[in-house]
């Protein structure tokens, strides 16, 4: 197995207060090793680019004397992604594409803590053409959802499909909205919240909103009060990672069981964000499709909890 590499660098005097990004794609010794400028950005994003012992920013400006580490972690090898007999259930599929209700607790693709066990190595059982497409270490990924997130994502099955897919998610044309139950009467009951998130410079693995952070927009919408809590719908103008998280923790009303931006729960082993619907156009057709996944039965058996604390009869359940 490739070991990881590290490079060190001290700004000189004679450097010009640029960008951390541009400044580091600038070095001989990190081009040479074939990283470009958006790999630098993804870096230090991951939290593995400091300058002085902290978490760089890609937009940091340098100063001369600073002191900067670069780490680059070792490389997967397609070869380690093996197919695997993982049920997951699939809303639609066609010859282009295939959605998907991921279940919470599945990662998305192979990262550190878990090397299989994915859905990338799901897909690779139920769809073996889709090896290669969009990249050798995730194929068919257009985009994700975290570990405890359950809900729907579309995955390509052919590189032209995955083309067309990720650049309407760069352009913002996807549609992605989220069931949530957040702690407290969330106030106002409707709104946006629009607040920049970065890494957080304290802790790597988390992200936080900053005001040097990139873009980032939540609308949402009160469905529901509830014993203390707030049902939620959610609509991502952006997608950033653990947005609603983080912007929900921001405004005070973290998600219920989110033991990374608020605290564990009784009522649920995880946080209550469900990828509910998903909306955008085919890649072939360009015709505009919707799919839908209900609320799993964990988090079902939350709302209708909250619904009635006191034995009384639950409503039905939203969407």
């Amino acid at each position: 197995m490739s070991k990881s590499e590290r490079y060190e660098f001290v700004v000189d005097g004679s450097s010009d207060p640029s960008r951390l990004d541009a400044w580091l794609a600038s070095q001989p010794a990190l081009s040479k090793s074939g990283l470009s400028r958006s790999r630098l950005q993804a870096l230090a994003g991951e939290g593995r680019i400091t300058i002085n012992g902290g978490v760089a920013r890609p937009a940091q400006r340098i100063r001369p004397g600073d002191a900067i580490i670069v780490c680059v972690p070792p490389a997967r090898s397609p070869a380690d992604l093996i197919p695997q007999d993982i049920p997951v259930p699939a809303v639609y599929e066609d010859e282009h594409l295939i959605v998907v209700d991921k279940p919470a607790g599945l990662p998305v693709h192979p990262g550190p803590g878990h090397p299989d066990g994915t859905l990338v190595n799901a897909l690779l059982a139920r769809c073996p053409d889709i090896r290669g497409i969009g990249g050798e270490l995730r194929p068919g990924i257009v985009h994700r959802l975290d570990l405890d997130t359950s809900g729907l994502l579309v995955v390509a099955k052919t590189q032209a499909a995955h083309q067309r897919l990720t650049e309407q998610l760069k352009n913002r044309e996807f549609r992605k909205e989220y069931l949530a139950v957040a702690v407290g009467m969330v106030t106002p009951e409707n709104g946006t919240i629009d607040a920049p998130v970065a890494r957080d410079p304290r802790h790597r693995q988390k992200m936080a909103v900053d005001a040097g952070g990139r873009l980032a927009r939540t609308h949402y919408e009160t469905l529901e009060a509830m014993e203390g809590h707030t049902l939620l719908n959610l609509v991502l103008e952006t997608g950033r990672t653990h947005q609603i998280r983080v912007h929900l923790a921001y405004l005070g009303y973290p998600l219920l069981g989110d033991v990374g931006y608020g605290k564990a729960s009784a009522l649920v082993g995880r946080q209550f964000l469900h990828a509910a619907r998903l909306g955008f156009h085919h890649p072939v057709s360009g015709a505009w499709t919707d799919h839908e996944a209900a609320l799993p039965d964990d988090l079902a058996r939350v709302l209708v909890t909250l619904r009635s604390p006191r034995g009384l009869p639950a409503p039905p359940l939203p969407g």
